[in-house]
This record gives C-alpha cells, sequence and structure tokens, in this order.
C-alpha cells in the first residue's frame, strides 16, 4: 500500500466517524423538541436543526467520498489511478457539505435558541433561504449565551410584570436547557464541518497525487 492509498484509507475512516457524529448532533435537538412537546416543529429550539446541517450536510453529503476512501482498504475501487481521481472528485462534494454544515451552524451561533428570539418561540422566521446564510465575523459574540436571561415577556399590555417575572422563573431552567443545547449542538457541528473540510481537501490533493505517481503494483497484483 502506497502512502497515497494509506491516507485515502485513514480519511474514510475519519470521514465515516465525522458523518455519524454529525447526524447524532443534528438528531440531538429534534429528539429533545419530540420529547417535550410530544411531536415535531411544534415549538422547537431553533430553525437551523430543520436545515440539516448534520445530517445533510455533514452527513449524506460525506457518504459518496467516504464509500470510495473505504475501498482502497479493501483493494477496490482507489487502487488505480481512475479510482483515486475519482475519490477526489466525491471529496468535492464532501467539501460542499461541509460548507453549508458550517454555514449553517456559524448562522444559527449568531442567532441563539428561538427562546431567544421571541417569548412564543415563533417559527415565523424559519423559512429556509440562502441568503440568510450570509453574515458578520463581528456578528458572532454569543450574548445570547454569555449574558443572564435572554426571554423577553410577550406583550407588556397583555400579562402583568409580576405574572411574566413568575413565569420566567419557573421556565428559566427549559432556557438554561435549551441554549445549553443549541450551542453545544452548533458548535459540535462546526467543528465536524470543519474537519470534514479540511479532510476533503487533503484527500483531494492525495487523490492527484495518486492519479500522478500511481498505486501499489504489489497490490494491484493482489486478487
Amino acid at each position: 500500500m502506497t502512502c497515497c492509498e494509506g491516507w485515502t484509507s485513514c480519511n474514510g475512516f475519519s470521514l465515516l466517524v465525522l458523518l455519524l457524529l454529525g447526524v447524532a448532533l443534528n438528531a440531538v435537538p429534534l429528539v429533545v423538541n419530540r420529547i417535550d412537546e410530544g411531536q415535531f416543529r411544534h415549538n422547537p429550539i431553533s430553525c437551523f436543526e430543520w436545515w440539516f446541517p448534520g445530517i445533510i450536510g455533514a452527513g449524506l453529503m460525506v457518504v459518496p467520498a467516504t464509500i470510495a476512501s473505504l475501498a482502497a482498504r479493501k483493494r477496490a475501487c482507489c487502487n488505480n489511478r481512475g479510482g483515486m481521481f475519482l475519490s477526489s472528485f466525491l471529496n468535492a462534494l464532501t467539501i460542499l457539505g461541509a460548507v453549508y454544515c458550517i454555514l449553517v451552524s456559524a448562522q444559527a451561533l449568531v442567532k441563539g435558541p428561538l427562546i431567544c428570539q421571541s417569548p412564543d418561540n415563533s417559527t415565523a422566521s424559519c423559512e429556509f433561504s440562502l441568503d440568510k446564510l450570509g453574515m458578520h465575523p463581528e456578528s458572532l459574540d454569543l450574548q445570547w449565551f454569555s449574558k443572564g436571561s435572554c426571554v423577553l415577556p410577550n406583550d407588556p399590555n397583555s400579562p402583568p410584570v409580576n405574572n411574566w417575572r413568575n413565569d420566567t422563573a419557573s421556565s428559566g431552567s427549559k432556557e438554561e436547557r435549551y441554549k445549553t443545547i443549541h450551542f453545544s449542538v452548533f458548535v459540535g457541528l462546526l467543528l465536524v464541518g470543519g474537519l470534514e473540510l479540511l479532510f476533503g481537501l487533503s484527500q483531494i490533493l492525495i487523490g492527484f497525487l495518486g492519479c500522478l505517481c500511481g498505486v501499489s503494483k504489489r497490490r494491484s497484483r493482489i486478487v
């Protein structure tokens, strides 16, 4: 096995672990919402887990490159120059998925959970749009996480202030739990996307080196 094949095989295992981790992280707020509310998409923790950055971006879009890379260990398609080129080509899809995961996760960290944006967890702004993925680095201040309570009263003219304060105190544990879940999930997805991006770029480089230098002749003779 040449160094190109060895790195491709290692890359495949790494991507497999990362895509499983990405899917698991994305599923956490969905499962919590299902347990708390008894149904999906009713008062979700945030909009962004429904954009599936871990399930689609860091998950499904990484599967083709993962299969191709793992094939190197099985003496299959990656043990020839065409296979190495195919592996590089498929990792372009990995890079796109990783970038999508990074952008959605970064935007989720900027906005925070819905409980910090509207008192009733309104999903009115949850429509998916690529235009919403644009952000400025200075906006990533995480004030919704670092400061105290981020819950705002519904309407100053409807419930009395004292009642709102009592409601806020009773729901404080829920707010902290949602903030912790949101922060942990999307920081994790941000790291997963970043690592997948690095592995995808490195595999493209290794694939082109494999195309230029060739693969192990000894391995190609083994049946």
